[in-house]
């Protein structure tokens, strides 16, 4: 018998054994958020920060669930953008290690060149699911996948409602939208069939990405309007989308306590990154490395943990699966190349102590164009400091956070040498994870532009600061609309785009257009 297989045996037999005990053990729910930002709750996260409430939107069933648990003040979504979030959240591993750093493989380049990236969690990775399930758990996950073309069962989801990408409700009004109210039935009977067999449960509920009016129910929409005394849905949307979630989480919970569970089962809610737009006092939002587009909320509740706790300890997604399995009491080594470390020590110690992890505390590497106004960016944190590296300027961007939560005050210049130190150890990170790091070819134009509102970022998907648009090549007199006339420049001026007429344009050919252009708007 070969040493390979003996050690296949001694782990099957260690499974068995940790399964035999499978009764014992506490339930997990795992409760996901789409695109919820650290101070749009109704709930405060940082106990000497009252701007870290909302009182427009209201959740008072994660009222609830905070009431009874922990809440962690610097907790860090892996990503500021989905795909990315959620793998890391699955692993914990990074994004940067996944290779997994953006939503699509061929997003707009500029002047930073980056290899493509993946948005299929390969099925080698091993996820929290199938840890799990190592330990007797029956596994479940219901509502928002995105992590790939794989069905969540081939993750080792028991129970699932299929690989369904970013999909979301019908775009009409639906009296039963299903980023909420499906999901959170389908969960409710899961834990209700558990319950009857006595079998411990991870549970993954993920909401369907949705801020309008057409993504919650009337009678919320109503509700909300009356509460807040407007009537513009463009804002009423997005606080009836986060009330109709509430209410499906006081339906679990509601379920919970129905089934004699909720004293041995652990509840934690965070989300996949912040809000698009304004996230105050945090600067900037999905799809920036600066605050408002990583820092979310981290609720956590369960047996041994203290009521209305709060921890302002630094933490992220990439925390969650080594956390999950020592709270499971999994015997089971964790899997090569997990990043993130047990909250355990500060959920049972009123959110004081230590984390141990094998490497840095948080990195965030996204190396793309998307809501930043300095483009592509990396960020590391150590402790109270917070370094970040555009990688279009090259320039470097150092906060201390406990003084500066808005970012405003770069330090870099009075503090070189912590911006060095900062710089050095995220080079060695990234070089460690084997993470895809960008070229940069000045030739190519510059993409990234400074916003003309301080901390936010200019209008444009792609952050450029001149915001030109194919609207504007195309009003020739600038009157603010299209004339039929200059309608029909666009079949010509398409052709002209494409340089070397393989009958597609390419992510350069538009942006050396775009580059030439500007020089006209500037009237140099």
């Amino acid at each position: 018998m070969t040493l390979n297989n003996i050690a296949i045996k001694a782990a099957l037999a260690l499974s068995l054994a940790t399964a035999a005990h499978a009764a014992d053990r506490p339930n997990f729910v795992f409760l996901q958020g789409e695109a919820q930002g650290w101070s749009s709750m109704s709930i405060q996260m940082d106990p000497n920060n009252p701007a870290s409430k909302s009182d427009f939107f209201h959740t008072p069933s994660l009222a609830r669930l905070a009431e009874g648990g922990m809440r962690f003040s610097r907790f860090y979504a892996p990503s500021p953008r989905c795909t990315p979030s959620r793998a890391a959240y699955f692993t914990g591993k990074s994004p940067a290690q996944l290779h997994m750093t953006y939503i699509n493989p061929s997003p707009m380049t500029g002047r930073v060149q980056l290899p493509r990236t993946s948005t299929e969690l390969p099925l080698s990775e091993v996820t929290i699911a199938e840890h799990m399930k190592t330990a007797g758990y029956a596994t479940a996950h219901f509502g928002k996948w995105h992590v790939g073309r794989a069905n969540p069962a081939q993750h080792g989801f028991d129970e699932n409602d299929g690989s369904n990408s970013n999909a979301g409700p019908e775009r009409v009004p639906n009296p039963n939208p299903k980023q909420a109210y499906e999901t959170a039935t389908k969960g409710i009977e899961f834990m209700t069939r558990q319950a009857k067999i006595g079998k411990p449960f991870f549970l993954q509920i993920s909401q369907y990405g949705g801020r309008s009016a057409l993504d919650a129910k009337r009678e919320t929409m109503e509700t909300m309007r009356q509460r807040v005394g407007r009537r513009d849905d463009r804002f009423i949307g997005a606080a009836a989308v986060a009330l109709d979630m509430d209410i499906n989480i006081g339906r679990i919970l509601d379920t919970l306590d129905k089934l004699g569970l909720a004293e041995n089962t652990y509840v934690y809610y965070t989300a996949d990154h912040g809000t698009p737009g304004r996230n105050g006092p945090l600067a900037n939002g999905k799809g920036s490395v600066k605050e408002g587009g990583l820092r979310v909320p981290l609720i956590f509740r369960g047996p041994g943990i203290q009521s209305g706790s709060f921890s302002t300890i630094l933490a992220s997604g990439v925390d969650l699966f080594p956390t999950v399995a020592e709270l499971a009491g999994i015997r089971i080594p964790l899997p090569a190349g997990v990043e993130g470390g047990s909250l355990k020590p500060l959920l049972f110690n009123q959110g004081t102590g230590a984390i141990t992890r094998p490497g840095e505390a948080f990195v965030a590497h996204f190396p793309h164009y998307d809501g930043d106004p300095i483009g592509p960016a990396s960020a590391i944190y150590d402790g109270d400091f917070k370094l970040i590296r555009a990688y279009e300027s090259g320039d470097r961007f150092l906060y201390k956070l406990s003084d500066d939560l808005g970012e405003r005050n770069n330090l870099a210049s009075q503090m070189p040498g912590k911006a060095a130190e900062l710089d050095q150890r995220l080079t060695a990170y990234l070089k460690r994870v084997k993470a895809q790091v960008p070229d940069v070819d000045m030739s190519l134009p510059v993409l990234a532009g400074k916003s003309r509102r301080g901390d936010r970022p200019p209008r444009g998907r792609f952050g450029t600061g001149e915001r030109i648009s194919m609207f504007s090549i195309l009003d020739k007199n600038q009157d603010g609309a299209l004339s039929l006339v200059e309608l029909n420049q666009l079949p010509s001026l398409l052709q002209s785009l494409d340089k070397n007429q393989d009958g597609k344009l390419s992510a350069q050919e538009t942006a050396s257009f775009l580059s030439q252009k500007r020089s006209l708007f500037r009237g140099k």
